[in-house]
């Protein structure tokens, strides 16, 4: 089995047999399923930070924020590094470096190592698109259609996973334990990924651009602390747009690096290619949203009855409902290799974009009883899983098999930016619903944030068909 030709070299591709592609499955999923809920970790267990290490809710927002930042800067690094001969190799330092974070997060040391030990849990972030390159790799066409679109689903749904065990763990044992669950299965992953991770296919080569990944980093780190930092944009609002032009130049000067690179980070003149460029327009907007809602339900379900609505639940019950969410979005990821026969991809994504919308419009319009946050975060979540699995088909169609890695690693730094961007916008909508003196948002400033949701889903969908119509088009000249 012979793959893309990669610098007019013929890539010999490693075909598996039966019994080891059916080990390689499981491991993919359990691994992508890993790093993506240790990276999550920190969002229930923020209040308990600061609890524990006496700092302030805004410090210890640090601890997502960080894990984050990690990932979005790990992640095209280690996509190229993934498009070169030593996957496997790759791989195993990159879940060494989390299970070393890890113990980290569980050692009684002051906050600083907690960050740092968040910091190398996110660095797994970016392990979510090498898993897909090795299941183009090795595992027949259709097979690997259907996991890479697994891949993409367990890698979101895996924050539904970790959170509500993380919070049982800490109103139980401390932060120190829930953290702990973060060291056992990050070790498990890598155990499972020695046993079963194959090598790369021969004939590959990858260098990692320096100067690229430098400058992409601290646009990245402007962009992200923009989105996380809430309070700068209302009381300091003209530095904060400083720092915003800066990141855009400094985006600016990365892709100019890029262009010019024999060795690019990102295949930037790939990225441009419109199936692409709408299907990462489409993942930016469409994530931006979905998080959006996400942390709406999240927040309103723990606002207490004092406030004139919610349910004051405690962190772990309202991690519980985020259940339907993830069970809802697995189905939609089983569901949608079948319906991929009949539909193509990007009437998908506008499909599944239209269902988040949905779930916003039902969030905007019955909240008053638990149940229906149940139902909006089952929607969500659904809507969620169908978007997820469908993009990878969008990006793959145009993209050789030795660029896997690659090509998606660049889609999840678009989805890591859309997701804080989607956190942000949902903070400071509340902020300025919440009247002076005031400890919680009037309730009016949920539906707002909801109404502002459904905008951005609208954008989604009008992208994802515009994509459908060139895609048409070009098959039916």
């Amino acid at each position: 089995m012979t793959g893309q030709p990669v610098g007019g070299v013929a890539v010999k591709a490693f075909p598996m047999a039966r019994s080891e592609a059916r080990l390689l499955v499981p491991a993919l999923m359990f691994i992508a399923l890993v790093v993506a809920a240790v990276a999550g970790l920190g969002t229930p267990l923020i209040t308990s930070v600061a609890t524990s290490f006496h700092v302030s809710l805004g410090s210890a927002q640090w601890t997502l924020t960080v894990a984050l930042l990690s990932g979005a800067v790990a992640t095209p690094v280690l996509g190229r590094l993934g498009a070169g001969p030593h996957r496997r190799a790759t791989i195993l330092a990159t879940l060494a470096v989390v299970v070393a974070g890890s113990t980290l997060t569980v050692l009684p040391l002051p906050f600083a190592w907690l960050l740092a030990g968040r910091a190398a849990q996110g660095v797994g972030l970016g392990l979510t698109a090498l898993m897909m390159g090795v299941a183009r790799d090795h595992l027949p066409e259709e097979r690997s259609a259907a996991v890479i679109a697994l891949i993409s689903v367990v890698s979101i749904i895996g924050a539904g996973v970790g959170y509500p065990l993380a919070a049982l763990l800490a109103e139980l044992g401390g932060v120190r334990a829930a953290y702990g669950l973060g060291l056992v299965v990050t070790a498990a992953a890598l155990l499972t990924a020695w046993r079963s991770m194959p090598e790369a296919p021969e004939g590959r080569s990858a260098h990692v651009d320096v100067a690229g990944a430098v400058v992409l980093a601290a646009a990245l780190l402007l962009v992200l602390f923009l989105a996380g930092e809430r309070n700068l944009w209302s009381r300091h609002l003209a530095v904060a747009a400083a720092l915003a032009v800066v990141a855009v130049v400094l985006l600016c000067v990365w892709a100019v690096i890029e262009l010019r690179s024999t060795t690019p980070l990102v295949d930037v003149r790939a990225v441009r290619h419109p199936a692409v460029a709408g299907a990462n327009l489409a993942m930016f907007v469409g994530g931006t949203g979905m998080y959006l809602l996400l942390t709406l339900i999240t927040r309103y379900a723990q606002t207490p009855h004092g406030a004139g609505y919610g349910f004051g639940l405690t962190t772990f019950v309202a991690g519980l409902v985020l259940i339907p969410f993830s069970v809802l979005g697995f189905v939609a990821g089983k569901l949608t290799p079948r319906v991929r026969t009949r539909i193509a991809d990007p009437l998908l994504l506008a499909a599944s974009a239209v269902v988040v919308g949905s779930g916003f419009a039902l969030f905007a319009a019955a909240r008053s009883d638990l149940s229906e946050l149940f139902a909006a975060m089952g929607v969500l979540g659904f809507g969620v899983g169908g978007f997820s699995a469908a993009m990878p088909g969008v990006i793959l169609a145009v993209t050789p098999k030795s660029e896997t890695s690659s090509a998606m690693s660049f889609n999840y730094v678009v989805r890591s930016v859309g997701y804080s961007l989607g956190s942000a916008i949902g903070g400071l909508i509340l902020a300025a619903g919440t009247g002076p003196g005031h400890l919680f948002p009037d309730d009016s400033a949920y539906t707002t944030a909801a109404l502002v949701g459904i905008g951005a889903l609208a954008i989604t969908t009008l992208t994802s068909l515009a994509l459908a119509r060139r895609r048409s088009s070009e098959t039916n000249p």
